[in-house]
C-alpha cells in the first residue's frame, strides 16, 4: 500500500514554506509521497512560484472525517499551527506531529534544528501515539441548542471588547458553584492547563492526569478560584441575561467561533474521541515544562534521574 504523510503549515510563514519544501523533498525520498490540503498548498506556491517537489494536493476538506489514508500529519509551526491542524484532523484520529518553528512550541515535539532527525524517524515509524482528552461544547438557549464545537486545549466565554464586565453562575454537574462577575471564563483540558488557562491563574495539569479545568477571568468575587474536577463531569457556565445589550463571544483554542446571547447556557464533557500525539521524546514532561517555560532550578539537590 502506498504511504501518505500530510504537511499542515503557516503558509504565509517563510521558515514553514521552506521546512514543507524540506520535509516534502525527504519523505519523496524515503518512497512516501507528501499530502497538502488544496489552500495551504495554494497558498505556498503564490509564494514560491512552481516547484520542483511533488507534492499530492487534496481538497480542503481531506480527512475532517475518518475516510482518510493517511498515516501521520506533520505540522510545521507553532502551537497555533498545532491547533488549528488538530482541529482539522482529530476526527480521523490519525497522529499528530509537530515541529517547532514558533516560540514556546508547547505542543511540538521537536524544534526546528532536528527537523531532519523528525522526519527520518517519521518515515521508519519510530514514534509512539500518545492521547490527549479535548472537549465537547454545547451552547443553549432554553431549550434549543444554538452552537456546538470542540477545541483541544480549551473554550473561552469571554466579554467583547466595547463590554465591560459580564455576569456568570458557574457549576458543575448540573449543580451551581458560585456567581460573579468576569471579564470571562475559561473551560480546559490538561493539555491547555499550560496556555491561557495558565496565563489566567489557573495549575498546571500533568498530561497523564484526566481532569477538566475551569478558570475565571479577572473576577470581582470572593469566591472564584481555579476548580479542578473529574473527567466525567459536565462544567457549566450560565451567562445572565440582566444587560441584554451586553454581549459575549466562544473561543474555542483562540479562534472566535460564536457570539453569545445573554440568557445562553455552555457546557463541556470530555469529547468521546481523543487527539492523537505522535510523540518522538518519552522524556518526563517535568523536563519539558523547565525547558519549554525556561524555569531556574539551580540547586536542586534531589535525584538527577528521572524516575
Amino acid at each position: 500500500m502506498d504511504r501518505s504523510i500530510v504537511l499542515a503549515l503557516h503558509p504565509h510563514r517563510e521558515a514553514a514554506r521552506r521546512a514543507a519544501l524540506t520535509v516534502a523533498t525527504m519523505l519523496q525520498r524515503e518512497g512516501i509521497t507528501p499530502v497538502m490540503l488544496a489552500g495551504e498548498h495554494a497558498a505556498l506556491i503564490s509564494y514560491t512560484g512552481p516547484i520542483d517537489t511533488h507534492i499530492h494536493v487534496v481538497p480542503d476538506d481531506y480527512m475532517s472525517g475518518t475516510h482518510g489514508d493517511s498515516e501521520l500529519v506533520m505540522v510545521l509551526g507553532g502551537d497555533g499551527t498545532m491547533l488549528r491542524a488538530a482541529r482539522h484532523f482529530h476526527a480521523s484520529q490519525v497522529p499528530i506531529m509537530g515541529i517547532n518553528l514558533g516560540h514556546i512550541g508547547f505542543l511540538a515535539e521537536s524544534e526546528r534544528k532536528d527537523l531532519k532527525t523528525a522526519v527520518h524517524r517519521a518515515a521508519n515509524r519510530e514514534y509512539t501515539v500518545e492521547a490527549r482528552m479535548a472537549v465537547d461544547i454545547t451552547v443553549s438557549h432554553g431549550d434549543e441548542v444554538i452552537h456546538q464545537d470542540w477545541a483541544l486545549n480549551e473554550v473561552t466565554l469571554e466579554k467583547n471588547r466595547e463590554t465591560a464586565m459580564i455576569e456568570v453562575v458557574v457549576g458543575v454537574d448540573a449543580r451551581p458553584v458560585s456567581s460573579f462577575g468576569c471579564d470571562g471564563v475559561i473551560l480546559a483540558t490538561p493539555t491547555g492547563s499550560t496556555a491561557y488557562a495558565f496565563s489566567a491563574g489557573g495549575p498546571i495539569v500533568w498530561p497523564e492526569v484526566e481532569a477538566l479545568l475551569m478558570v475565571p477571568i479577572s473576577a470581582h468575587a470572593l469566591f472564584a478560584k481555579p476548580l479542578v474536577v473529574s473527567p466525567s463531569s459536565r462544567l457549566g457556565v450560565e451567562y445572565l441575561d440582566r444587560r441584554p445589550a451586553v454581549r459575549a463571544s466562544l473561543w474555542c483554542d483562540g479562534t472566535h467561533t460564536f457570539d453569545v446571547p445573554p440568557g445562553s447556557r455552555l457546557e463541556a464533557v470530555r469529547s468521546a474521541a481523543p487527539v492523537h500525539f505522535a510523540r518522538l521524546n518519552l522524556g518526563p514532561f517535568t523536563d519539558r515544562l523547565v525547558a519549554k517555560f525556561q524555569l531556574p532550578v539551580a540547586g536542586w539537590r534531589g535525584p538527577q534521574d528521572a524516575a
